[in-house]
Order: structure tokens, then sequence, then C-alpha cells
């Protein structure tokens, strides 16, 4: 039997889980995913993660945030709403917010507006940040310094970068979230080393579904899907990476995980 683990980061309002949600979440509990955070990216999707959050709210939370991706979509008249559902009382975190200038579907400017607008709101609501980086580290780590010393906390969402990012993270008393992306002999194989300089009480584990299915999946799964239940092979990868036993590794992360998005804290009901 695997160890309770909790997934903080999963996209379950995406399209490709309308046809099987329900199995879906059953699956993942089944393999031992006791909590799962469901992310927001635009006003809709934080609203439907909110939405179900409350169809299980000992099961789930939601983060309620603007992806750098749509930060273009997300005017200055659109703070109110997002205040309103930042303050739900299911919603763990503000974001996904940060910069991504990987792809710039959203121009720098648009991005950096939007990221700042969210750790006000993050500030004024007393919740931690959900943050996302690629290939902005600079630009992300100067807004970031700014605020850092009065936000509640932050994680480091679908960490991969390289060990002055890992270090800069750290230093920001940031927690860091380790994804499938470890499992990736193309991309992933320098995390295998990084995942060891993270200290146990900031680690936290995530599959980001539908997206980054771990690659070494045996046997492979037909499609391209990832979801909730492959969870536990991710805990596996990072505690053999850290030489540590995985129920010692679960322990912690999901420790972690419910203190963080403000789960119920007691242990005995992590199976409720």
């Amino acid at each position: 039997m695997n160890p309770a683990v909790v997934d903080i980061g999963l996209n379950l309002a995406h399209d490709s889980f309308d046809a099987d949600r329900d199995h879906v979440v059953e699956a993942a509990r089944s393999a031992g995913v006791s909590h799962m955070v469901v992310t927001g990216s635009t006003l809709g999707s934080s609203r439907a993660a909110i939405a179900l959050a409350r169809s299980q709210p000992n099961v789930f939370r939601a983060t309620a945030g603007v992806h750098p991706h749509h930060a273009r979509e997300f005017p200055d008249d659109d703070v109110p709403a997002l205040r309103e559902l930042l303050r739900d009382p299911l919603v763990g975190a503000a974001g996904e917010c940060g910069l991504d200038h990987f792809r710039n579907f959203s121009s720098p400017a648009d991005q950096e507006r939007a990221f700042r607008l969210q750790l006000e709101l993050a500030l004024e609501v007393g919740k931690p940040v959900f943050l996302h980086q690629r290939d902005a580290h600079d630009a992300f780590l100067a807004i970031l310094r700014d605020y850092r010393p009065r936000l509640a906390a932050g994680v480091a969402h679908c960490f991969t970068g390289d060990q002055r990012e890992l270090d800069d993270y750290l230093a920001l008393d940031l927690s860091i979230g380790i994804t499938g992306w470890i499992c990736d002999e193309r991309r992933g194989l320098h995390l295998r080393g990084l995942v060891r300089r993270i200290p146990l009480d900031r680690l936290m584990i995530e599959t980001d579904a539908p997206y980054l299915l771990p690659r070494d999946l045996q046997p492979k799964p037909h499609g391209r899907r990832n979801e909730p239940k492959y969870l536990p092979h991710i805990l596996k990868v990072v505690a053999a990476c850290r030489g540590e036993p995985p129920e010692q590794v679960a322990a912690a992360t999901t420790r972690n995980a419910l203190a963080f998005f403000g789960f119920e804290k007691d242990s005995d009901n992590l199976a409720n």
C-alpha cells in the first residue's frame, strides 16, 4: 500500500478530464493521494477549481490566480473579482502567478503587471503564493524580492531550474514543488542531483496533470494524459534520488502541503 501523498498542482478543471473526472479522482485516492490542490490559471478556471473544492472539501483545495500566459487577459478591472475568489476559505494560495518568457503568450510588461497585482492581493488576503517561472529568473526574482518579506509563504511550482535558481529560491525561504519532470531522461536528469539540496521541510510533490506524464512509467500508459494517480511514482523517484525511504519523504511532503494550503493538519484525517 502506498503512503499518503498530496498533489499540490493538478489542473483538474482541464477539459481533458470532463469525461471521467470522478474516476480520475477515485483512482488517485485508491493510489494513496489523500489530498489534491486544483490549480487556477484564469478567473474562469479558478472558479471551476473552487467549485471542485466545494464538492469535496475534505479532499480538495483550490488556487486562484492568473497564469502569465493569460496576463494580457487580466485587466485592472478584474482585480476585485480575483480578490473575492482569493477570500474563499477553500482557496489555499494565490496563483498560479509569475513570469514565463519561454513562450511570451503575454508581453513581459503585461506579465509583470499581473504578477505584481497578484502579489499585492496575496498580501492583502494573507495567503501564500503558488509561483510559476520559466526563462525569466532574474526578472522574477527582482519582483519577488520586493514582496517576499511580507508574504505568508510561497512555493516554486514545477521547479525545473538549475542550481542557481534553486539556491535563490531557498534563500527566499520558498518551498519547492517537484513534478514528473524529474523522471524525464531528456531534460530532467539534473533535478536528480538538485533535489537532494532541498530541505525536507521545504519539499512538496505534484503532477501538474494533465501535463508532464512521467516518461519512465512501466507499463507505459496508452495515452499522454497525466493523472494524479501517478504521484506515488514521482514520490519514489524523488525519494530514491535523495537516498531516503519513500515513507519518510511522503510523510514530510504531506505535512508540508497540508500546512501550506490550509488543509486539516491532523494526520488522523488524511484518509477522510
